[in-house]
């Protein structure tokens, strides 16, 4: 046996078997290769440009996500004042304190006289001027004339109603014109009354 090896067909023992001879090789026709690019491309294009548009999406989306820091810093007040053109302001001013005097201690006596001159008022009428005289009178009450006049003022009498009582008094009593009862209702030998009250009081009772 020398140094080459042979296949011999008629001894299918024989090692190593030789590899069997490779298939011929087959062209692709012109048309066909035509084909595949025709098709082959815009799928290739169609599918890049899928993925930018993804991607874009995507990246907006993340961007949407993304907090937005404002970055613009707050401006300082400006003062506008010019002292050329606006009045400077002003503070508006503290309201005066107010402070009420407590209102002083009534004296004993001026208690005793603002008690007689209710019960007179009670039970008559009289003008200020004739109440007076009843509380401090010698005769009356016997108050000093200052006890009286402080009590008198002291009640807050309506004296213009006290000309109108003592008129209707004098008409259930006695008759008198018109004149004649304000002349009564003003005279110091009377009731007392001014003028006016006494006016007022006659109008009152239907004169």
């Amino acid at each position: 046996m020398n140094g080459t090896s042979h296949y011999d067909n008629r001894n299918p023992g024989q090692y190593p078997a030789p590899k069997p001879p490779l298939p011929p090789v087959r062209k692709m026709p012109w048309w066909a290769w035509a084909l595949v690019i025709l098709v082959g491309i815009p799928a290739t294009i169609g599918g890049a440009a899928t993925a930018l548009i993804g991607g874009a999406g995507m990246a907006q989306e993340a961007s949407d996500r993304t907090p937005v820091i404002s970055t613009v810093q707050p401006t300082a007040p400006v003062d506008t004042y010019d002292p050329g053109i606006q009045t400077p302001p002003t503070k508006p001013a503290p309201s005066p304190k107010v402070t009420h005097k407590p209102a002083p201690a009534l004296t004993k006596a001026q208690e005793q006289a603002i008690g007689s001159a209710r019960d007179y008022l009670a039970t008559s009428s009289f003008s200020r001027k004739g109440l007076i005289q009843q509380l401090s009178s010698a005769y009356g009450e016997g108050f000093s004339a200052k006890d009286a006049t402080f009590a008198v003022d002291y009640l807050k009498v309506d004296w213009n109603e006290q000309a109108a009582r003592s008129a209707k008094a004098y008409l259930e009593v006695s008759h008198f014109s018109r004149a004649g009862l304000i002349h009564q209702l003003e005279s110091s030998y009377g009731e007392g009354f001014t003028h006016a009250q006494a006016v007022y009081g006659v109008k009152a009772a239907g004169l």
